[in-house]
């Protein structure tokens, strides 16, 4: 009775604690549920907060560019005559406006209010011909007795407690005495250009006659004072051309001409020679030449047509024979009517330009990118005033009523031919893709070509993986296949440890140590690779053919990789010892300059060193991964294929590499993400040149790379920063695109071989 009485109170116990414990595990699983869905949750909300802060930063570079209605006001001071010019002042306020009848008037670019107005030295003819850098605030006025006036608007900048303000005022760089440069003939062309040392004036004379006057600034020396020496140079134009149209180059060294008949010249000027013709150039259609002006830097000249077409020039010098040429560059026909006005932008390589119906339009020539037309409903306006950042511009009608409109024009640089394809920027022979984002001086054309950068990182990532892969893959099937299992728990983790080196350190080694050895020892490289690969399988095979009990007794199965350390250790020696000989004998004893003969470069840090170094950092990546794919095959498969009679090589080809090949696939992208986002190691290995070339000896500059250079310097927003957030948002798209295609492959891979 007592043993029945203990039985039912234990059995009565027993459910009571089972079933706390149940209860317990149940409320352990529930809260890891949970836990691991916010921990997933929050990775996919962390990369998707990643992704939409980079398109945020990067979706202004796509925007169209917006020109809007601002202000319309009279024109401010009538009285003072026709207006010449129209300028505009950097901080938005000032604009001043030069009449035909010698005034400059200073109003208020918003409102019109005059602020004051000034008199010019002013001859008592007819003006019949100006020039203006709007760049440098210059202007040459041609009369019809053949005098010029040359004078230069300037904003001076006043600092108070509150804000900076800019007074206009005017400098007359050539003194306020008329120059003389029609002998009393009225002037039909002129043209200006000046810098710090030299001013030049070209102009056309009525009867056809063309001079041309140099101005250099000296400064005398004792007494700090600036003295002008002037130069002449004068020639006839043929009767039957009729020129309207003058520019000159940046440099002062071309004089361009354009005449009715749809030509365009080119004549070299240069100070101590003689004037000469060097091109005659047809324009396209043969429509008459209606504008004519130098874009930002003076080097490239815009033609503008009747037919509403406007072509970029510029000198190339050919490659063949070495001399000057005058390049047609590109075309833009966005505009239908005649262009009557081109205003180049002050700081970027853009231009607005408005035609006879009214209609103006806003470009950028290195883009090639016509960003907006816009109808200003004032057919007929010549005067354009564009402010220096190209946010402002102001525009008066034939009636003289000014209108001020807003632009909003922040990257006009970038499009997808200035991003992907080749650009034939000024002062190069051809097209080329390039990457330059500073220069010396300001007017230089941006450069923002990413191809050579995607090309960079391909092409990293290209040789890290030729030398990983082979490397990381074999050894692992290797380890987990054939190695004996106490030689194994060494080999993983030492190999595994070498994922723990920081980048930094392989690529402060790859630079400063490994490729200045590869330049001394480059034949022995090449060398190594094919006498490393026949001795190993030589003394395979002399190790094969020995007799089985001493090849046991000296290394069991699974140990015999250890024999092979100095053996591939003999086999590097001899291979770098016979560099010498071996370019003695095939290259002249010099491999570099027989590379050079032959038309290829060689640069010591070179695609040769990345493939090293950044191989060596993923292989631990590829060799762990792989390896655990091997091992991870089910025992009974294995067994069960040698239980059947197929040899280890046969099972591991036959089942072995089948059923892991799911691991080993993600194992080899998964190293491609890592090398295609490696920074430090081809920062510091590959001599970040970003140029277009597959070649082994040279260097490359990644997308990674170059972001880690060049974010810290770059400007806050400017088309350089957004630039960079693209080229992190395509490694960020590629990376994603490569582990949803490493995910998609290893499932259908698991599914076809899951039956085994």
């Amino acid at each position: 009775m007592k043993a029945s009485v203990s039985s039912a109170s234990a059995s009565s116990f027993l459910p009571l604690d089972s079933d706390s414990s149940s209860q317990h595990r149940l409320w352990l699983d529930r809260l890891m549920r949970y836990a691991m869905r916010i921990g997933g949750i929050s990775v996919i909300a962390a990369i998707a907060l990643i992704f939409f802060y980079l398109l945020y930063v990067v979706l202004p570079l796509l925007q169209p560019a917006q020109i809007t209605f601002a202000q319309h006001f009279a024109q401010p001071a009538p009285e003072s005559g026709a207006t010449l010019i129209l300028d505009v002042e950097e901080r938005r306020q000032w604009a001043t406006r030069l009449t035909d009848s010698g005034q400059a008037v200073f109003f208020d670019m918003h409102t019109g209010k005059v602020q004051s107005q000034q008199t010019l030295p002013w001859a008592a003819a007819k003006v019949t011909a100006y020039s203006y850098l709007n760049e440098k605030g210059l202007a040459a006025i041609g009369f019809a007795n053949g005098q010029v006036l040359v004078v230069q608007n300037l904003y001076v900048a006043n600092y108070t407690a509150d804000a900076a303000l800019n007074t206009p005022q005017l400098s007359y760089p050539l003194g306020k005495t008329l120059l003389d440069l029609g002998a009393g003939q009225a002037l039909k062309g002129l043209a200006i250009q000046s810098n710090e040392e030299r001013t030049t004036l070209a102009a056309l004379r009525e009867d056809g006659h063309l001079l041309l006057r140099t101005y250099n600034k000296e400064v005398n020396f004792l007494t700090e004072t600036v003295e002008l020496s002037v130069g002449d140079s004068s020639w006839t134009l043929p009767p039957q051309m009729q020129v309207q149209h003058l520019a000159l180059d940046g440099m002062q060294r071309y004089l361009y001409l354009a005449d009715q008949t749809g030509h365009l010249l080119q004549y070299a000027i240069a100070e101590g020679d003689a004037v000469r013709l060097l091109h005659t150039q047809q324009l396209p259609d043969n429509a008459p030449v209606t504008c004519l002006q130098m874009l930002l830097g003076g080097t490239s000249v815009l033609v503008g047509q009747a037919n509403g077409r406007i072509s970029q020039w510029f000198p190339v010098r050919d490659a063949v024979d070495n001399q000057q040429r005058l390049q047609p560059i590109r075309e833009f026909h966005a505009q239908s009517a005649a262009i009557l006005a081109i205003v180049p932008e002050q700081r970027r390589k853009g231009f607005v330009a408005s035609a006879a119906d009214g209609s103006l339009g806003l470009y950028h020539a290195t883009a090639h990118r016509v960003l907006q037309v816009a109808s200003l409903n004032a057919p007929g306006s010549r005067h354009l005033a564009l402010s220096p950042r190209a946010d402002n511009l102001l525009q008066e009608d034939a009636q003289g009523a000014l209108t001020l409109w807003q632009i909003d024009n922040p990257h006009p640089e970038i499009s997808w031919s200035s991003l992907w394809r080749k650009v034939w920027y000024e002062s190069h022979t051809e097209p080329e893709y390039l990457w330059q984002s500073s220069a010396a001086s300001e007017d230089a054309e941006p450069k923002f070509s990413l191809a050579p950068l995607a090309l960079g990182t391909l092409k990293a990532s290209l040789y890290a993986l030729l030398f990983a892969i082979p490397l990381a893959v074999l050894g692992g099937i290797y380890t987990a296949h054939f190695m004996a299992t106490e030689l194994r728990r060494w080999v993983k983790p030492g190999i595994e440890l070498m994922e723990a080196l920081p980048t930094v350190i392989l690529g402060f080694i790859a630079g400063l140590w490994l490729a200045p050895l590869l330049e001394k020892h480059l034949s022995g490289v090449f060398a190594l690779l094919l006498i490393v690969p026949l001795g190993v399988v030589l003394f395979a095979g002399v190790w094969h053919s020995l007799p089985r009990r001493f090849t046991l007794a000296v290394s069991p199965d699974g140990w015999q990789a250890v024999l092979l350390l100095p053996v591939v250790a003999g086999l590097v020696w001899l291979a770098f010892n016979l560099s010498f000989p071996i370019e003695q004998v095939f290259f002249a004893g010099n491999m570099h300059q027989w590379l050079n003969s032959i038309g290829i470069t060689f640069d010591q840090r070179n695609a040769i060193v990345v493939g090293f170094a950044m191989g060596f950092a993923i292989i631990p990546t590829i060799f762990s991964m792989t390896e655990e794919a091997v091992a991870g095959v089910p025992k009974h498969l294995t067994l069960g294929s040698l239980a059947l009679g197929a040899t280890p090589w046969q099972t591991l080809w036959r089942v072995v590499l089948l059923t892991a090949s799911p691991g080993i696939f993600s194992a080899i992208m998964i190293g491609m993400g890592r090398a295609v986002g490696e920074t430090m190691i081809v920062l510091m290995a590959t001599g970040n040149t970003p140029i277009m070339d597959f070649n082994i000896f040279e260097g490359m500059r990644t997308l990674a790379a170059n972001i880690a250079i060049e974010m810290p310097e770059s400007e806050y927003n400017s088309s350089h920063y957004r630039t960079l957030f693209l080229a992190a948002f395509m490694l960020f798209m590629f990376t994603f695109l490569i582990n949803t295609i490493t995910e998609i492959v290893r499932q259908r891979l698991r599914k076809n071989y899951s039956a085994l």
